[in-house]
């Protein structure tokens, strides 16, 4: 499966049956939309829910997002129905929830074909079969659910999420290794924007691509937490520049800022740069 190199700084779940918010979210800023059959949608409103986003998919209008469909796990009664209708609306990728192993992507596989996959990581058994479930050949991305996580683990809520970290680290780097997309958990405080961008920081800090999204208040932080700033891309202009300039000359090591710059640093600081391209060329389309 080829690598996912589009932004995916927001990644914000929508209920498949809800219209009113399956129609707004055309114009919302986000870079990926999740449509939701799985925990937005009760029981009772599972089957009419996938007639309903269907018909949202067939009208278009979501531009340059990437459509995601979450189904139902196919353990449960209405997986491996969402999983067909799913297939059958043509989407970017399909989601799975509570990936426990490979195994698990094998038998969406076989009701979807080559559709892209994206995992829910959410349970401990998903943290320990990480790099196996990563280096599956449809595997695109890998989604943090965090809330399950810390629910499976017993683990109490801090703001630094350090009971966490193990789980958050080893699927980044079970990620990073086989060059698939990897997104945050959500920031279940809606109205919190200073603890979602503290949560955002530190999501890219670590090195994940963006975060899933509970709500369209949230956009505009994470937008501008997993972007390039103009500082960083002033200086990733400015390092690219001496290290041609170093190498013209026959050396190999430059100097900006009082910081030395070597190969590596110009090959973060091209990454980006194309960042920025990606997200300016999101916005045209």
């Amino acid at each position: 499966m080829p690598k996912l190199t589009r932004p995916l700084r927001s990644v914000l779940y929508i209920p498949g049956s809800k219209p009113r918010a399956l129609d707004k979210a055309r114009g919302l800023p986000c870079d990926a939309i999740i449509f939701d059959l799985e925990d937005a949608v009760s029981p009772d409103e599972k089957s009419a829910a996938r007639d309903t986003l269907a018909e949202a998919l067939s009208a278009g209008g979501y531009g340059a997002r990437l459509r995601v469909i979450r189904i139902n796990g196919l353990e449960t009664e209405w997986g491996a129905e969402d999983a067909r209708a799913a297939a059958a609306m043509k989407p970017d990728a399909i989601l799975l929830p509570k990936v426990g192993s490979p195994a698990d992507l094998e038998a969406l596989v076989e009701i979807v074909g080559d559709i892209p996959l994206w995992a829910m990581m959410e349970t401990p058994g998903a943290m320990l079969n990480a790099p196996a479930i990563a280096a599956h050949r449809q595997l695109q991305a890998m989604v943090m659910g965090t809330n399950d996580l810390a629910k499976d683990l017993q683990a109490r809520f801090r703001a630094d999420r350090l009971p966490l970290m193990a789980g958050l680290g080893v699927c980044l780097l079970a990620a990073k290794a086989h060059g698939v997309a990897i997104v945050d958990g959500v920031y279940n405080a809606f109205k919190d924007d200073e603890g979602l961008r503290a949560e955002c920081d530190q999501g890219r800090d670590m090195g994940f691509d963006g975060k899933t999204l509970i709500h369209p208040a949230q956009l505009d932080v994470a937008n501008a937490a997993f972007s390039p700033s103009e500082e960083e891309a002033d200086l990733a202009r400015r390092q690219i520049a001496a290290y041609e300039e170093v190498i013209a000359s026959g050396q190999s090591v430059a100097v900006v800022d009082g910081k030395i710059v070597e190969n590596l640093h110009v090959a973060t600081a091209r990454e980006t740069l194309a960042k920025l391209d990606a997200i300016e060329a999101l916005k045209s389309e």
